[in-house]
């Protein structure tokens, strides 16, 4: 495990190091200036000039490029114009909201997905198949910006039942995950389908069967263990998109996470806060697909990680 991570992280450099450089030459060819949207149009010329030698803003880009570098290798991020506080404690402050509507969203998606992939597949064909597969497609169509403002209209303003927007208690947690999970949901159904009808003909399933062994048995300890390696890399990938930041759904609920604070950043010309949102998500994925990695070693014991 040690030697897999070492090789993971020294693989990871070249792919940081390109992160890192995208993102400055991305965020620095953002339209507009950020120190005439905090000083405002009116603002005199003197002051403008102050402000941008203030915030390293008249340095020639190459220059902004090496004390980009020299500061994330000291861990610091810089400060954001808008917030005028450290863009980490900026970040590290939304960063909870995120992995609690990530957290929600696949609790949705695999309570959702798992009975119903699982009963497709073992009632191919039948009815429960069909609809299995019809929630599929409309999971996977209805998109979350229509989605969510439905769910608000239904559940917050029509039936009164849940809170329309913010993040404080369970209750405002459910909308947006119910959002975010149902498209994931329609897509790891479907992935566990596919997985289960893999395997549930297998000759080692025939010869639990024959020993005696209940079917669910057989199902739920021996065939729905192959089948989740799929069902495993869809679902690490789909956290990781999750943990990197569901901005419309953020948007749409007010829930204050990184993909809202990217947007409010990418308004405001805040540089050294759009480049820490794009850092901290491209990490976040980064080590998501790792842990993945290791869960599929841990299911299936013909993975070695080496």
């Amino acid at each position: 495990m040690v030697t897999y991570l070492s090789r993971r992280l020294l693989l990871l450099l070249p792919t940081v190091a390109g992160i890192v450089t995208l993102v400055f030459l991305l965020v620095h060819l953002i339209p507009g200036d950020p120190v005439t949207l905090m000083l405002g149009e009116h603002a005199r010329a003197v002051e403008i000039d102050a402000l941008r030698r203030q915030l390293g803003l008249d340095q020639p880009l190459a220059v902004q490029y090496a004390d980009f570098w020299r500061n994330l290798l000291h861990g610091d991020l810089g400060s954001s114009f808008f917030y005028r506080r450290p863009v980490a404690a900026v970040i590290f402050a939304r960063l909870p909201a995120t992995v609690v509507l990530a957290a929600g969203a696949m609790a949705v998606a695999l309570s959702i997905a798992m009975p119903l992939g699982i009963i497709a597949a073992v009632r191919q064909y039948s009815g429960w198949d069909q609809a299995a597969m019809l929630f599929s497609l409309l999971g996977v169509s209805l998109p979350n910006f229509w989605l969510g403002p439905m769910l608000i209209l239904l559940f917050a303003i029509h039936w009164d039942l849940l809170p329309v927007s913010g993040f404080d208690g369970v209750t405002t947690l459910v909308l947006p995950a119910v959002t975010l999970g149902t498209a994931l949901a329609a897509i790891l159904s479907r992935m566990t389908r596919a997985g289960m009808l893999d395997v549930l003909r297998a000759d080692y399933l025939t010869a639990a069967r024959a020993r005696g062994i209940r079917e669910w048995t057989v199902i739920g300890r021996y065939a729905l263990r192959n089948a989740l390696l799929p069902v495993v890399t869809i679902a690490g990938l789909q956290f990781g998109a999750l943990l990197s930041g569901a901005i419309v759904t953020e948007q749409v609920f007010a829930w204050p996470g990184i993909g809202s604070l990217l947007i409010q950043a990418v308004f405001a010309r805040d540089y050294p806060l759009v480049q820490g949102c794009l850092l901290i998500i491209s990490g976040m994925y980064i080590v998501v697909n790792i842990v993945t990695e290791i869960m599929q070693a841990g299911l299936d014991p013909r993975i070695r990680l080496t």
